[in-house]
């Protein structure tokens, strides 16, 4: 019985990672954009994100550099990742991402309190 449970432990600790990889992509931004009043700059960027609907929280990290942002996930499938800006406060907005599987609709850090 005991081997039994070392085994189920193992595969529950070898297909976790295949579950996270499954809320987290790359995009890359062909020009620098602005997530509030953060300067994410042109490259590629790792995005991840827990929750699902109206309450999720999306990370963007590019070279050491993050910021978490509240967003809403709609689940629509993209032939290729892409992104959405707005051109306003001096600069290009991030408004939405589109992954493989989702959009992410981003919310502006000084709505949510940020």
């Amino acid at each position: 019985m005991k081997r039994l449970f070392g085994y189920a432990v193992v595969l529950a600790l070898a297909t976790a990672p295949a579950f996270a990889a499954k809320n987290s992509q790359s995009v890359t931004l062909a020009d620098s954009v602005k997530v509030g009043s953060t300067e994410i700059p042109a490259g590629d960027v790792k995005v991840t994100w827990t929750g699902t609907g109206d309450s999720v929280q999306v990370t963007l990290a590019e070279n050491g550099k993050t910021i978490t942002i509240p967003a809403k996930l709609v689940e629509e499938k993209h032939s290729h990742s892409s992104y959405v800006v707005s051109h306003s406060n001096g600069g290009n907005q991030l408004e939405s991402i589109q992954l493989s599987h989702v959009s992410l609709q981003l919310e502006s850090p000084a709505a949510s309190g940020q």
